[in-house]
């Protein structure tokens, strides 16, 4: 039996969804409110002491990090395989997967917190609110952030938005991996070779992101393949009840609504 805990926001947990859709995988799903602070509840911290979605529990057995996840599923589970058959195209996978969980994650809490949920987070109770920001304790506190940076920074980019420090770093770092993966699409059809990948699978939701920010003039006036490669991406059978389905429409409309409100500071960083 799988089990998934998720949320309708996260990059990383639609990653696992995709990944389970595409394999045809069942599961009971979980949802975690982490914008209503429901990942620092006791019963969920005793699976993920980091307090970040996803987890897996897969016959009692819990995994954690969603690349790993999605590369056990598809050990786990070897029908409909996700990833390449040659050596050369699986290594070009795990670039991808390596540059997401290096640099195109971290950079997509800045973008994320500064475009949009900076706005969500204010609506909760003071003290809900207070926990939030400190999130988890001494050590786990680093292993939530990915980066340390983290911890210090969000209280500004809560406060200020996209003028809060690194944030405008952060939306650069984004736009160059969406003219890498343009690049790429100039070789082949998919990011790392013939057929459809863990690649995709985990790129796709941060081009989602920028899509459901409103921002997705980044890749179609001057990206084609790039656009072309969301649309083939959007027109899976497994991509809306992944992507838009599982998003509230509440977290949607605040997505698309604070998200076309930073897009004019966000086109004036990018140039």
């Amino acid at each position: 039996m799988l089990e998934l805990y998720h949320h309708g926001s996260s990059t990383c947990a639609a990653k696992v969804r995709f990944a389970l859709a595409e394999k045809a995988l069942p599961y009971e799903a979980h949802y975690v409110d982490i914008l209503r602070g429901e990942n620092f509840r006791p019963e969920y911290l005793k699976l993920n002491p980091q307090a970040v979605v996803p987890t897996l529990v897969h016959d009692g057995e819990v995994l954690v990090e969603s690349t790993v996840i999605c590369e056990y599923l598809d050990d786990a589970f070897p029908d409909r395989p996700l990833r390449p058959a040659s050596a050369r195209d699986r290594a070009r996978m795990r670039l991808w997967t390596k540059a997401v969980d290096e640099s195109l994650q971290p950079a997509t809490k800045y973008v994320t917190y500064a475009s949009c949920h900076r706005h969500i987070l204010k609506r909760l109770p003071p003290d809900k609110f207070e926990q939030y920001m400190r999130g988890p304790e001494g050590e786990a506190a680093i292993r939530v952030a990915g980066d340390p940076a983290w911890v210090q920074s969000k209280r500004a980019i809560v406060e200020l938005g996209i003028a809060a420090p690194g944030v405008a770093e952060k939306f650069r770092i984004y736009d160059l991996y969406l003219q890498k993966m343009d690049d790429a699409l100039r070789a082949r059809p998919w990011l790392a070779g013939a057929t459809f990948s863990l690649a995709d699978v985990s790129l796709a939701p941060y081009v989602n992101r920028l899509d459901m920010l409103g921002m997705s003039e980044l890749w179609t006036r001057s990206r084609p393949r790039l656009a072309d490669w969301f649309a083939r991406v959007q027109a899976r059978p497994t991509f809306k009840p992944c992507f838009r389905d599982v998003c509230p429409p509440d977290l949607a409309h605040d997505l698309a609504t604070y998200g076309a409100q930073s897009w004019p500071e966000v086109r004036r960083i990018l140039g």
